[in-house]
């Protein structure tokens, strides 16, 4: 084999995983908002049909937006350097951890809502942290440069 065609084998591998690359940051950047809203949705639901409804589809919808929060956010690790940033991602994952406690919550203590409520606050809470926290300590790391 000669060196060119070795050479556009590796280009046409490296091509390849760049496209896998591409593809997964896709469906990262469409997979948790899509993950969040089906969450808020879901959580909107009992308050908005009021106590006593049979609104046991709500149970679902809620696990499958937690379920598509969390595998979006241990397919997407933070991979850089700097260990306060990768803290903050590894804490922005917890968040979805909670949302799935609270999903669990749902199934296991369907009368009561007290539970899940608390963990999903809890899990809004540290969303809402990491929200501002990242941003601001990238935009710290980059005026360093």
């Amino acid at each position: 084999m000669s060196k060119k065609n070795i050479r556009k084998g590796v280009m046409s591998a490296n091509a390849e995983s760049a496209d896998t690359h591409g593809l997964k940051a896709k469906l990262i950047a469409v997979g948790v908002p899509l993950g969040l809203l089906i969450i808020a949705v879901a959580t909107m639901v009992p308050f908005i049909a009021g106590p006593g409804k049979p609104m046991g589809w709500f149970k679902y919808v809620y696990s499958a937006g937690a379920v598509i929060l969390l595998i979006c956010r241990l397919i997407s690790p933070y991979r850089g350097s700097d260990i306060k940033l990768r803290r903050l991602f590894r804490i922005e994952s917890w968040s979805a951890l909670f949302f799935c406690i609270a999903a669990v919550f749902m199934f296991y203590e369907p009368r009561q809502m007290r539970d899940w409520i608390a963990f999903t606050l809890a899990g809004a809470v540290i969303q809402i942290f990491t929200s501002l926290a990242i941003p601001a300590r990238k935009r710290k790391l980059l005026n360093r440069k």
